[in-house]
């Protein structure tokens, strides 16, 4: 019998090249060990000479070398000294807004931990800072309460088009009540700052056009969208309770209609339906007469306003969007000339609730953050477009569709 001694030193104190080279030189060891005892001879060879060293070496060098060369790169991020560099959360970080937000944070260089249960987040979204120093994923459902330290709290967490958030709205509530209820105890806990991203269906089918802040709504608590509505009327008015009783430092973004690359292709808002239905050559479907308007604006222009929101002494709500307004027959008609689609535009029943008039006045956001959308709605478009391009083309996994932070495409 072989007894083989196993000494264990901390990993620490381990570099990372040496430990590879210990592996490579246990393995070569154990299977010299089960050789000579298959054969019959001694169990472990008393010499070898020099040039069998050497070559042993050559190919442990050469696996290390290979190894090394497959080893993640990551965009170029910014460093910032530790006075300077904030722990920030970001709840829904996975998602098609949260990953774009993700991208910002970690080029300015600060830590970021992103939190997401995967309902309607993917991976794939964060996956090029997966394993950065700077970076934490955590898979977790914020109905359920979080320990951890931070500085700022982005709280994206909730399902935000129709059919996701119909599909299960009690779960909708849930995380629009309880997830916000943890988030601000965090908050409170570790005296982080709060950022809500609340949305424009707050207003529901707005009897004031266009619409601003002092607007109280026009929402239906019964109906099919109210879990989302009344959702996020509830998450306002406890993040104000919490600002008032507990003296927790909050922010309130209302987010109107947004667009751009990493939207989920059956996610069923009115852009995506329309690209994906216009590259496929089929019927462009408009539910109604089409007549019902709406405001899009660019994801990086909402993210440049939820981060000068955060960074800003405004405490009030705010809404982030663009105030120009067309209709959803003008869009349906925009996409199709982009795409260079075949197929003709069909109109449906009209659903349930869907707000007739949709467009943000800003004046808020200008005074108060020097904020207005950047990027004309054509860029903006032929952007989405190619991206949703890409996904059509894919055919199998290893295809990957990624869309680099802005800072880095030509």
């Amino acid at each position: 019998m072989v007894r083989i001694l196993r000494i264990e030193l901390p990993r620490r104190l381990i570099p990372r090249k040496l430990k590879m080279v210990v592996c490579c030189l246990a393995i070569v060891f154990s299977l010299t060990v089960v050789y000579y005892s298959i054969t019959g001879t001694a169990a472990v060879p008393h010499k070898r000479s020099n040039d069998d060293l050497e070559a042993a070496i050559r190919i442990i060098d050469h696996r290390i070398l290979h190894l090394e060369q497959g080893k993640k790169t990551y965009p170029e991020v910014k460093f910032l000294m530790y006075k300077d560099r904030k722990r920030i959360l970001i709840t829904g970080g996975a998602g098609f807004v949260g990953s774009h937000l993700v991208d910002r944070l970690m080029m300015q260089g600060h830590e970021v931990a992103v939190v997401d249960n995967f309902f309607t987040g993917r991976k794939r979204n964060i996956e090029h800072w997966i394993g950065h120093e700077n970076f934490e994923l955590l898979h977790h459902d914020i109905v359920n309460p979080l320990y951890i330290e931070v500085d700022q709290i982005y709280h994206l967490a909730s399902p935000a088009s129709p059919p996701n958030y119909m599909y299960n709205p009690i779960k909708t509530l849930k995380t629009n009540t309880l997830g916000t209820i943890n988030m601000l105890g965090l908050a409170k806990r570790v005296r982080a700052r709060l950022l809500l991203a609340s949305t424009s269906e707050v207003y529901g089918d707005p009897e004031l056009h266009p619409q601003n802040e002092d607007y109280w709504g026009h929402v239906n608590p019964i109906g099919p969208r109210a879990c989302y509505d009344e959702g996020k009327r509830v998450a306002e008015t406890m993040c104000y309770a919490y600002e008032k009783q507990e003296k927790v430092e909050v922010r309130v973004a209302r987010i109107f209609n947004t667009f751009g690359p990493r939207m989920h292709m059956n996610d069923g808002r009115v852009v995506s339906n329309f690209i994906l239905q216009a590259l496929q050559n089929e019927s462009i479907t408009v539910y109604g007469d089409g007549d019902q308007t709406r405001s899009f604006q660019y994801v990086s222009d909402l993210v440049d306003g939820l981060m000068a929101l955060m960074n800003s002494n405004y405490s009030q709500p705010v809404n982030i969007g663009n105030p120009e307004e067309h209709t959803i027959m003008e869009f349906a008609k925009i996409i199709n000339t982009l795409v260079g689609g075949q197929g003709q535009i069909v109109k449906k029943m009209a659903m349930e609730d869907d707000p007739q008039r949709r467009k943000p006045d800003i004046s808020r956001a200008m005074k108060y953050l020097n904020w207005q959308p950047k990027i004309p709605l054509m860029v903006g478009l032929n952007k989405t477009i190619e991206y949703f391009r890409n996904e059509l083309r894919r055919s199998q996994h290893s295809e990957r569709n990624f869309h680099m932070p802005e800072k880095f495409q030509v």
